[in-house]
């Protein structure tokens, strides 16, 4: 009786299989590169990929009549934060407390934050937040047993804010007092503790240069003198961080005149490169 003979491994996929290995070799060596580069010149080489996701029609207008950053930005750059704005609010589950209900305005609102602070990297998206938790007002908090406007909860993946002062801190935009962009500071300050992508590298390299300046002598005295950064940003050095991050998206010409090392630490840690930053 004759037998078929079958192979295995048939030549014809042998091609097919060359193939892969060698797209393979090629993705290790551009993320070796990308990652020398990253540390090289302080900045992501690659910045952004896709840019197919969109908001609905709603979603859009809100994004372009209450939020300014995003109209000061130039077309290509407006198509990378609409897919980010749409990528936050489709990877995050928004949860309204107290009866509060969510609507589309708070979570483009809340995601425009979001991804305006991480608008200069390659990770923008804040995997340690899975749920956006929403109160109207001012909020009792199990974590220290008082009542807070916001705070991360790393534990529960969850960032949690006010809405009553996360709308006050949007509207005023000359305060330096801006709860959304101070909320996700320490979120991404807690990514950069826990990731080794180039943007927490980065983050980590610019923070601790930062953290050195605050030390010399001329930059304590100047502190101290101009009083140019309220006083709780010096409760710690993770608060003054985010309080850091409200003064350079808010005042950024005063802060760069005031302390503009800080500053220029300030933007490479966020490789903030847009809108006149």
């Amino acid at each position: 009786m004759y037998l078929l003979q079958t192979n295995d491994s048939p030549e014809w996929m042998a091609p097919y299989a060359y193939a892969i290995v060698f797209l393979g070799i090629l993705f290790f060596l551009f993320r070796v590169f990308e990652n020398f580069y990253g540390e090289r010149f302080n900045r992501p080489l690659v910045r952004h990929y896709f840019t197919y996701r969109k908001l609905s029609k709603g979603q859009q207008h809100v994004l372009e009549t209450s939020f300014p950053f995003y109209r000061k930005l130039g077309r290509k750059h407006r198509r990378q934060f609409v897919h980010r704005v749409a990528t936050f609010i489709k990877d995050k589950e928004f949860i309204g407390r107290e009866d509060l209900e969510v609507t589309d305005k708070m979570k483009v609102l809340i995601a425009a934050v979001g991804c305006m602070l991480s608008f200069g990297r390659k990770n923008y998206t804040y995997s340690i937040i899975h749920f956006i938790l929403i109160y109207p007002d001012d909020f009792y908090s199990n974590i220290n047993e008082a009542y807070h406007k916001g705070e991360i909860n790393p534990r529960g993946r969850a960032l949690v804010l006010s809405w009553k002062a996360f709308i006050e801190g949007l509207e005023d935009e000359k305060d330096n007092l801006h709860l959304g962009i101070h909320e996700f500071m320490h979120a991404m300050q807690l990514e950069a503790k826990q990731g080794g992508d180039p943007d927490s590298m980065r983050f980590e390299i610019q923070f601790q240069n930062i953290l050195k300046r605050l030390t010399d002598i001329e930059v304590k005295e100047k502190l101290d003198k101009t009083d140019f950064f309220r006083e709780y940003a010096f409760t710690n050095q993770f608060e003054f961080m985010a309080v850091l991050a409200e003064y350079f998206i808010e005042s950024p010409s005063t802060f760069k005149s005031h302390f503009p090392e800080l500053y220029e630490s300030t933007k490479k840690m966020l490789n903030f490169r847009f809108s006149g930053y």
